[in-house]
């Protein structure tokens, strides 16, 4: 079950990874030409450490042993969902998501990367590495605001900017 808070925000885990040589795993939704990081919604009773080793697994095929966390996002950030994506027939209802950001580095070969999961629909049927701040250019619009804090608060880690 999600968990929405009082504000009508879905808590939520992005998940960045990178690989020895800077660069980070790319993955297109399925069926659609739109490209993004691996995330998902955390359910009733999970930390959001526990979102993302479920998520990772379910969405890219990484167990805990396949990567480290570098670092995690402070606080939440938050997105809105455009007008025409809100589902104002469900309860609750959600407006957007509040997320916690990971970054993790890719220990173990890319090979275990992994998009189709016994007993989990895919979310993605395509996955590619790319330059650090390539999503910023690519990703849809309303999370734009999102990926830009996210990147810009990791880059030190990755890239040794500040």
């Amino acid at each position: 079950m999600a968990i929405i808070d009082r504000h009508g925000f879905r808590s939520n885990v992005g998940i960045i990874i990178v690989n020895a040589d800077k660069k980070v795993l790319w993955a297109k939704r399925r069926g659609q030409e739109a490209w993004q990081f691996p995330q998902g919604g955390m359910q009733l009773g999970e930390t959001p450490e526990d979102a993302l080793f479920r998520e990772l697994e379910e969405e890219v095929g990484l167990k805990a042993e396949d990567v480290e966390i570098i670092s995690v996002t402070e606080g939440w950030l938050h997105y809105r969902l455009p007008q025409d994506l809100i589902r104002y027939y469900s309860r609750p209802l959600c407006i957007g998501q509040k997320q916690k950001w990971f970054l993790l580095k890719l220990l173990s070969d890319e090979m275990h990367i992994c998009l189709e999961q016994p007993g989990h629909k895919p979310e993605f049927d395509d996955w590619c590495w790319v330059s650090y701040w390539h999503p910023i250019k690519q990703v849809i619009q309303f999370k734009k605001g999102v990926y830009i804090k996210a990147l810009k608060s990791f880059a030190p880690f990755v890239l040794g900017e500040k």
